[in-house]
């Protein structure tokens, strides 16, 4: 089976479209999400009808628990902004995909979680040896979170983080995601319209520092020194 796994979409519509046309053009057998498809931009409600309409299973993701939950992010004003202004527009039909999400994935090769192993909605994995799956049965793990795309090859087993579709935070602005099949990982980046996002966001009612990172491929701030 030939899988596309995906993560952090964040209403980053025109991001996800890219992709999934992309995973379609490489003939994906089935699309795994590892989570945050809430949080940041706009369109909540319109990529979670193209995950649904696909069927795409989705791993719990910290925002899309922080939405589900009424909670804030503990770090982050500007993450807050954008979660107040999801709850005003996420449909009910939203709410109940999102409270269909996983909590990880498993099976005999795969390990799946949106965090970390220890903390699966809020572990950032930024390094990472082999002692860390000494207690896993899996060859190969993925999580998201960091926003950063990434493969390490350990002693026996394989990390991957397909990076973010809707806000990549490691220099490039391309949609990122990775395709599995028969244990080899592919990482992917995709261009897309960032003008069409950062457009929305202005219109309802965003400063400008809150969209135009995507185009640096930056997370989120004021400065170039510090997320807000």
């Amino acid at each position: 089976m030939k899988l596309a796994i995906i993560s952090d979409i964040h209403g980053n519509l025109p991001a996800l479209e890219a992709v999934i046309n992309d995973i379609e053009n490489n003939n994906c057998d089935q699309i795994i999400s590892l989570g945050d498809v809430a949080g940041y931009y706009c369109f909540i409600n319109e990529c979670i009808e193209i995950l649904d309409k696909r069927r795409i299973i989705n791993i719990m993701g910290n925002h899309d628990f922080y939405i589900l939950n009424g909670v804030c992010c503990p770090r982050s004003h500007s993450a807050n902004k954008c979660l107040d202004f999801q709850r005003k527009e996420i449909t009910e039909a939203s709410i109940n995909w999102l409270n269909k999400s996983i909590s990880y994935f498993n099976n005999k090769e795969l390990s799946m979680v949106h965090g970390g192993w220890n903390n699966l909605l809020d572990e950032y994995i930024y390094e990472i040896d082999s002692n860390y799956f000494r207690d896993k049965s899996q060859k190969y793990f993925f999580s998201g979170h960091t926003h950063i795309q990434v493969i390490n090859k350990l002693i026996d087993k394989t990390y991957c983080n397909p990076g973010s579709v809707g806000q990549p935070r490691d220099n490039n602005p391309q949609a990122a995601y990775c395709i599995y099949k028969d244990g080899v990982i592919s990482l992917k980046r995709v261009k897309y319209d960032i003008d069409k996002v950062a457009l929305a966001m202005k219109n309802a009612g965003f400063e400008e520092y809150y969209y135009r990172n995507l185009y640096s491929g930056k997370r989120i701030s004021k400065s170039n020194n510090y997320e807000y």
